[in-house]
């Protein structure tokens, strides 16, 4: 867990920035009375902004539809890793059959 201070410590910003990210939910810390804490998560969040930031340049009108498509790509994988996990448990037969269909429609496209 990190705090707000922390937070402002480690990654070079102001109060006033990561209270803006705050406020527009691109990061989510648990509230407690006055503190701010940042979770895992809110810490690998902090560190994508930055970057995107930083390193890509991107700016404040481009970073929040940056952030919702990074969000439904991670969404999607995250079905995609439920859905071969629940394929791995099927029996080789129907596993083939399953494979074979999804072979018919990707050739489709």
């Amino acid at each position: 867990m990190m705090t707000f201070d922390e937070a402002i410590a480690r990654y070079a910003i102001s109060g006033q920035e990561l209270t803006a990210w705050i406020e527009q939910k691109w990061v989510r810390p648990l509230h407690d009375g006055d503190v701010w804490t940042f979770d895992d998560s809110d810490v690998a969040r902090l560190e994508l902004i930055c970057d995107l930031r930083r390193d890509l340049d991107i700016n404040e009108e481009a970073l929040p539809v940056v952030l919702s498509l990074l969000d439904q790509l991670y969404a999607a994988r995250s079905t995609l890793r439920h859905v071969r996990d629940v394929l791995a448990q099927l029996p080789d037969p129907t596993l083939a059959d399953v494979l074979a269909k999804l072979e018919a429609e990707l050739e489709k496209e």
